[in-house]
C-alpha cells in the first residue's frame, strides 16, 4: 500500500515552480511531485539497470532455450 506524505514548509517559490511544472506536464500536482521524488531518489535509474537483467522477449527466452537443451540430456551411459 502507497505510503502517505505531508510536507511542511514548502517554500513559496518552490509551489510555484511545481504548480507551473504540472501545468505544463498535463499532470496533477500530486502526479508531478511523485515523478520528480523518483526521480530524486533513483528509482527509474535502478529499474532501468535491473530490466537489462530480468526483461527477455519471447524470442530471447526461446533461443536461450535451444542453447541449453544439450545440457539438458541425461547420458543413460553415465548413469549405470
Amino acid at each position: 500500500m502507497p505510503s502517505q506524505l505531508t510536507i511542511r514548509g514548502v517554500p513559496d517559490e518552490v509551489a510555484r515552480r511545481l504548480g507551473r511544472l504540472s501545468k505544463e506536464r498535463g499532470q496533477s500536482l500530486n502526479a508531478t511531485a511523485l515523478q520528480l521524488l523518483a526521480e530524486a531518489v533513483g528509482v527509474d535509474e535502478r529499474r532501468r539497470r535491473l530490466e537489462r537483467y530480468v526483461t527477455w522477449s519471447a524470442d530471447e527466452a526461446a533461443a536461450f532455450d535451444r542453447k541449453i537443451d544439450n545440457g539438458r540430456v541425461i547420458d543413460d551411459d553415465l548413469w549405470r
